[in-house]
């Protein structure tokens, strides 16, 4: 069993910066290199980490044995690449999301990185909000009955965006519904199954030369409903918002951000499915308003509905997004290791994570209409 685990870096960008210093709250890990083809931003993630600087040099990079997992945090059309050089240098690796602009690619390293026997999974960190693991054991449990339909939307800032970045390029970026799509797919398959592209349109903005796309929706059907997916980058920071629902037979659950901290669940409970609910969540602290008497009944989908309590429980997460995002951070890290260490360990995403959720993404962009 190996106590420490060295970690390399390519691209030190903010937000690579911010998983760094996540992934030292992880007893054991050490941040051993990074490298970029900024030179400026790898020095100046050298100075602050106090590690090597490969400047703009991967190959020598990828040759340092001290590193044993790389963590890849480069735009898009670049994973595929990087990726494939550090499992065939044998390295781990943990990229950021998409795991690359095609699925076909995806799979190819999947199978790369398992010939090897090495980790390889993509930074799909949603799953280790405990508000995600609390939303699975509701809709599992049924205790709000059969899900209906549900949506994601994302009213988020384009302010940091300047027209000349990346995000903005689908050659680079793979489009919204990819760049950032992944995430809440995932999310939602995990909580659904696996769902198809039924319906997908991407809006140009207006007046922009060349002509890009700022808005995405994809509709996908899982067994038992819908689920619209809105992707908007056009607001200003301070408007930046998102919500997701899912509605049931019995009640609806709300999440509140991208990274969830706020969550809403509102329904109908029996006194037996209500201490569940409880038990479920009692971890949280949360405000429980009851808005009804005891033993009522409704009809819903022609059928009877008895319960005894029409009740609300609001939560928010105190730690923040930030600080929500820095633990799911080092969960997925820890999550991720414990399997290098011991394989019968059972990760709560793998490399089947980083295939489904580009497959659904690619089946999106595929299908999309373009509208002005």
């Amino acid at each position: 069993m190996k106590n420490e685990l060295g970690i390399g870096i390519i691209g030190a960008g903010g937000f690579a910066a911010f998983a760094a210093k996540a992934f030292l709250l992880v007893p054991g890990i050490k941040i051993i290199a990074v490298t970029d083809i900024n030179e400026k931003a790898a020095l100046q993630m050298g100075n602050e980490l106090k590690i090597k600087v490969y400047n703009n040099n991967y190959e020598e990079f990828l040759q340092d044995n001290s590193i044993d997992l790389v963590y890849i945090a480069t735009p898009p059309f670049l994973h595929y690449e990087q990726t494939k050089k550090a499992l065939l240098a044998g390295r781990h690796v943990i990229c950021e999301k998409p795991a690359a602009l095609k699925t076909i690619e995806a799979e190819e390293l999947q199978m790369l990185a398992r010939s090897l026997q090495l980790l390889y999974v993509v930074n799909l960190m949603q799953r280790y909000n405990p508000l995600y693991a609390i939303v699975r054991r509701i809709i599992d449990e049924k205790i709000l009955g059969n899900f209906v339909h549900g949506f994601f939307e994302n009213y988020a800032s384009d302010e940091n965006l300047k027209k000349e970045h990346w995000f903005w390029e689908e050659k680079k970026s793979g489009g919204i519904l990819i760049e950032h799509g992944v995430h809440f797919f995932d999310m939602f398959s995990g909580w659904l199954g696996k769902g198809k592209v039924i319906n997908a349109i991407r809006l140009r903005r207006p007046g922009v030369d060349p002509e890009l796309v700022d808005r995405a929706q994809a509709t996908v059907l899982y067994r038992d409903g819908i689920v619209n997916f809105y992707h908007g980058f056009d607001q200003p920071m301070v408007l930046d918002r998102q919500e997701m629902r899912l509605a049931f037979e019995k009640g609806e659950i709300t999440l509140y951000g991208w990274i969830p901290v706020q969550m809403k669940v509102h329904g109908l409970f029996l006194e037996k499915d209500l201490m569940r609910l409880r038990e479920i969540m009692s971890e949280l602290t949360f405000m429980a308003n009851n808005e009804s008497p005891v033993n009522q009944k409704v009809v819903g989908r022609f059928t009877n509905i008895v319960y005894d309590h029409h009740i609300t429980f609001d939560y928010e997460d105190k730690l923040g997004k930030q600080g929500r995002y820095r633990e799911m951070l080092s969960a997925m890290l820890q999550d991720q290791w414990d399997w290098t260490r011991d394989r019968q360990h059972v990760r709560v995403i793998d490399d089947n994570n980083a295939v489904e959720s580009i497959r659904v993404a690619e089946q999106a962009t595929s299908i999309a209409q373009y509208y002005n």
